[in-house]
């Protein structure tokens, strides 16, 4: 179990900010995850992609989200009161993820309110935002989670 795997929704506090660690990409990755999921020439054929609009080979979005995503799970989300998502809101890319980026991830509670249907857990709105190496911002969206709400002492 992670460090925070006894998190619960309480735990998320609006205002708090988590660092979730890094990951870097590299070309074939990049290549590996476009050809299956988002086969564009800028994606796969770095000899193509260098006269397209990047200039270069860049990652798609989507891998970029799922990347976000693994650290996000892997460093933020609970084991112990994760319910799952419900959404994700003004996704957005500002710059082009590159072969040999490396990426820091950071999660800051916007929201946090409890269930009014269903009083067991919480809604939990966070922005999350990734940056490269260089500072520049890569990702950035808001997630919609359900969390578990701390069980009463005595309750299994």
């Amino acid at each position: 179990m992670n460090e925070h795997g006894a998190r619960y929704f309480e735990d998320y506090r609006p205002g708090t900010t988590h660092e979730c660690g890094s990951v870097s990409i590299d070309e074939a990755s990049i290549v590996a995850f476009a050809k299956e999921f988002d086969p564009q020439p800028f994606h796969v054929d770095p000899v193509a992609a260098a006269d397209g609009p990047f200039g270069g080979l860049v990652a798609s979005g989507w891998h970029t989200a799922v990347l976000v995503t693994r650290l996000l799970v892997d460093n933020y989300l609970s084991a112990a009161s994760s319910l799952g998502g419900i959404g994700a809101d003004e996704l957005r890319f500002p710059a082009p993820v590159r072969p040999g980026d490396t990426l820091r991830v950071r999660a800051t509670v916007l929201e946090a309110r409890r269930s009014a249907s269903k009083p067991d857990r919480g809604i939990v709105k966070t922005l999350a935002e990734a940056a490269n190496q260089d500072g520049n911002p890569v990702f950035r969206a808001t997630y919609i989670n359900f969390f578990r709400v701390r069980p009463a002492p005595g309750t299994p």
